[in-house]
């Protein structure tokens, strides 16, 4: 207990950051932080992650076997337990359901755009895992063919998870996360979530190669001599059906023709 009390306590930290962030509501969310190549911490079952103490935190092997604790492991265990066992380079985890971030998991939205030079160089491109049920062997199913290639996943109507090279690296991960969707949304409701260029994001992935950071970036869009960034999303007119756009644009005609009528009285 005593070695890995500093681990405890900083899980903790951890868990006050996300749920004082509004990352998490009520009991959400789940963190953990690797031991050794068969040992890690994991926050209990049924806790704030506003109200952790170190001596709530589980010590778990790579089966799932509880070492240490009085409190059950998270029922989502088995996908942290998955990340690690991919990537044994990885040391902390991080899941929780930012509401920007969980929004586009919910719309079915990947952030795959090249909207900000930090989202393409830190972040890289942000899948959707695709919906499994929470505590069963379906979340890390769908989430292992994207963790050597990528820094985290949406989880298809559910939320959020990042994995890093330490705790503070995943928790980052995910602020960067939600930022990135949170700006992303409020570009899409100015009709002008512009992509850079692709000549611009070759650049941005030269320098994220030399910075030794890894996975897949967002590729740009083809634009024209001297364009730096273009929108190539349809508008959300766009996304409307052909019934829709008939209907408003018969109100829109019934309006007008009965403003007509009335200046001509």
């Amino acid at each position: 207990m005593i070695s890995d009390l500093k681990y405890r306590q900083h899980i903790c930290e951890i868990g006050k950051k996300v749920y004082e962030k509004g990352f998490v509501a009520a009991n959400d969310g789940n963190l953990s932080i690797r031991l050794g190549m068969d040992e890690f911490l994991i926050t209990p079952t049924g806790v704030s992650k506003g109200s952790l103490t170190p001596e709530m935190i589980v010590k778990v092997d790579g089966q799932g076997n509880v070492l240490e604790g009085e409190l059950r492991p998270t029922s989502e265990m088995k996908m942290h337990l998955c990340v690690y066992k991919e990537r044994p380079d990885i040391q902390g985890i991080v899941h929780v359901h930012p509401p920007y971030a969980t929004a586009f998991a919910i719309a079915g939205m990947p952030l795959d755009q090249a909207i900000m030079p930090e989202s393409v160089v830190y972040l890289g491109t942000i899948p959707i895992a695709e919906y499994g049920t929470p505590s069963t062997n379906e979340i890390p199913e769908a989430i292992s063919k994207y963790v050597h290639n990528h820094q985290g996943v949406l989880l298809e109507n559910h939320g959020a998870l990042t994995w890093g090279k330490d705790l503070d690296h995943a928790y980052y991960l995910m602020e960067s996360l939600e930022f990135t969707a949170k700006i992303n949304w409020i570009a899409k409701q100015l009709n002008g979530d512009r992509e850079l260029s692709n000549r611009h994001v070759q650049k941005l992935i030269e320098m994220k190669t030399k910075m030794g950071i890894k996975g897949y970036s967002p590729l740009g869009v083809q634009t024209p001599d001297g364009i730096h960034a273009m929108k190539v999303t349809p508008s959300p007119i766009g996304e409307l059906s052909e019934h829709d756009v008939n209907r408003i644009a018969e109100k829109v005609t019934k309006n007008i023709l009965n403003e007509l009528k009335e200046l001509l009285k």
